[in-house]
């Protein structure tokens, strides 16, 4: 391990920029997971979707990605809340909403990635423009823009989303339903619409994620895989339902991998989320920001 001050603020630098990253990454799966209680494994296949989006809509129309993704997100949102009502339909409504609400989600998340193989194959793509290549030096940190764009728009979505959980009614409805289901009716909301929304939000924001990836980095269809553990590592670390639990465990889980593959080398960095997730089960259960 070879250790110096230079590599050691760089280091914690990208870490924190990948925190926004994942915060993205992870937003949705505290909002179905935490807040919901569904298991949504296909998560981080929709991510890759809008990453595959967004390639075709800058190769195709020439859009810049940071726009297309308002438009993708507009579309998912409403497709995220028909979907769920399928999911009630089929499966809550019956009360089967444990184990094959999982195998269903599983399902769709092989069937996402097949279609992506069979439309684009199994080629890695990436988004590449003029402005992403600039880096800017500040001292002897040295900030992408390939990462810090994505960050700041991370941190802003999630933020956003906060903004409208905390000061809206439907907003506080979506809070009420991860705490208290019959609360919910109590105030005059409908829980089945309110969870609608709700999976809407969560929808909208795997494909600004998958928008954020393929800036990132290059993406083949069954990618999403590598981001399981750590979109379900951020939510419990997190709180399950804390927003800004959310955050903060995002930053924790991109400056520690970032440390570990700059210290240790890169093969070590894929262990850390599970071993914080494991490190939280044991010592605090309920999370840094949880109830």
């Amino acid at each position: 391990m070879n250790f110096s001050w230079d590599l050691l603020l760089n280091a914690v630098t990208s870490g924190i920029m990948l925190g926004g990253f994942y915060a993205a990454v992870a937003v949705g799966i505290t909002i179905a997971f935490g807040m919901l209680d569904i298991v949504n494994i296909a998560h981080p296949a929709f991510m890759v979707l809008g990453a595959f989006l967004a390639f075709l809509s800058i190769n195709t129309l020439g859009i810049d990605p940071f726009l297309s993704a308002l438009g993708f997100a507009a579309i998912a949102f409403v497709f995220g809340r028909y979907f769920y009502r399928a999911y009630y339909h089929f499966f809550e409504r019956r009360g089967d909403d444990s184990l094959q609400g999982l195998a269903f989600f599983f399902g769709i998340m092989f069937i996402v990635e097949i279609s992506l193989v069979l439309i684009f194959g199994v080629d890695y793509r990436l988004i590449d423009l003029p402005y992403l290549a600039t880096t800017y030096e500040i001292g002897i940190v040295q900030i992408p823009l390939r990462l810090a764009a994505p960050c700041l728009a991370g941190v802003a979505m999630l933020v956003a989303i906060q903004f409208y959980l905390s000061r809206t009614f439907t907003g506080r409805a979506i809070l009420a339903v991860a705490q208290d289901l019959e609360a919910v009716r109590f105030v005059g909301a409908d829980p089945i619409r309110t969870k609608e929304i709700a999976f809407g939000i969560a929808m909208a924001s795997a494909i600004v994620a998958g928008v954020l990836l393929i800036i990132i980095q290059s993406v083949e269809p069954s990618i999403g895989r590598e981001f399981i553990g750590r979109a379900f590592a951020i939510c419990v670390l997190g709180g399950m339902t804390s927003l800004p639990g959310t955050l903060l465990a995002a930053m924790i889980l991109g400056i520690a991998e970032t440390m570990t593959s700059t210290f240790f080398g890169p093969s070590w960095s894929p262990a850390v989320a599970f071993g914080l997730l494991l490190l939280t089960l044991a010592f605090k259960p309920s999370g840094l920001l949880g109830r």
